[in-house]
């Protein structure tokens, strides 16, 4: 795991999460690596229902700030739910789900941080 600058976007989304209690919350920086994006918050959940809990907190968190994602998908099945903010996409998973898929390998080339719950550990 290397250590690589968060802009607060990102920060909020893994605070969002970490909030709901979401389940190892992954910090990928693409910014290198892809053109569409900067970061990906990856985390896990124990269930659908938690699954949408973290999703629509994000969703309440970012636009009481003024944000709303540019897309969403997989909100009705909620195994894998996907908040794209432009700089940040937020994958939230049933755990199962993030096992099977396996972002980190797919994209392993980028650097990776484990989200701490207070901000001065995301450096």
């Amino acid at each position: 795991m290397n250590h690589f600058k968060v802009n607060e976007l990102t920060q909020d989304i893994a605070q969002a999460a970490s909030d709901k209690k979401a389940r190892d919350i992954l910090i990928m920086d693409l910014t290198n690596i892809s053109p569409v994006t900067d970061h990906f918050v990856i985390c896990s959940a124990g269930s659908t229902t938690q699954v949408k809990a973290i999703a629509d907190h994000i969703e309440e968190k970012l636009a009481a700030k003024g944000i709303k994602p540019l897309h969403k998908e997989g909100y009705r099945e909620s195994h894998w739910i996907l908040l794209d903010y432009g700089s940040c996409v937020a994958h939230i998973f049933v755990e199962e789900d993030r096992q099977f898929y396996q972002l980190e390998r797919l994209w392993n080339d980028a650097k990776a941080i484990v989200f701490e719950t207070t901000a001065q550990d995301v450096v």
